[in-house]
C-alpha cells in the first residue's frame, strides 16, 4: 500500500520553480527555458520577465521525474531552482 501512496506522489501534479539572480543575462535564461521546457522562445521571455520582475516563476509542471529532468538542465548552467509538490 504504502508502495502504491509513493507511486501516486510521484506522479501528482509537480513544479519547477525559477528564482532570479543577477548572475544569468534573459538570453541565457531564455535559452535555457527552450533547452529545458522546450517552450517557445515567446513563452520562454515571459517566464523570464516575471522571474525578473517578480523575483520567480513556475515554469513548468508535470510528474517528479520531468521536473527533476527540467531541474537537471537548468541547473547545467547554475540557475536556482526549486522543485515543488
Amino acid at each position: 500500500m504504502e508502495e502504491e501512496e509513493t507511486e501516486e506522489r510521484l506522479n501528482d501534479p509537480w513544479v519547477v520553480i525559477l528564482y532570479n539572480d543577477d548572475i544569468h543575462s534573459f538570453d541565457e535564461v531564455i535559452e535555457q527555458l527552450v533547452k529545458a521546457t522546450h517552450c517557445s522562445v515567446k513563452q520562454a521571455e515571459k517566464h523570464a520577465w516575471t522571474v525578473h520582475t517578480k523575483g520567480k516563476d513556475v515554469i513548468y509542471k508535470g510528474t517528479f521525474e520531468e521536473c527533476f529532468q527540467v531541474q537537471g538542465v537548468l541547473r547545467e548552467i547554475q540557475l536556482v531552482t526549486e522543485i515543488k509538490g
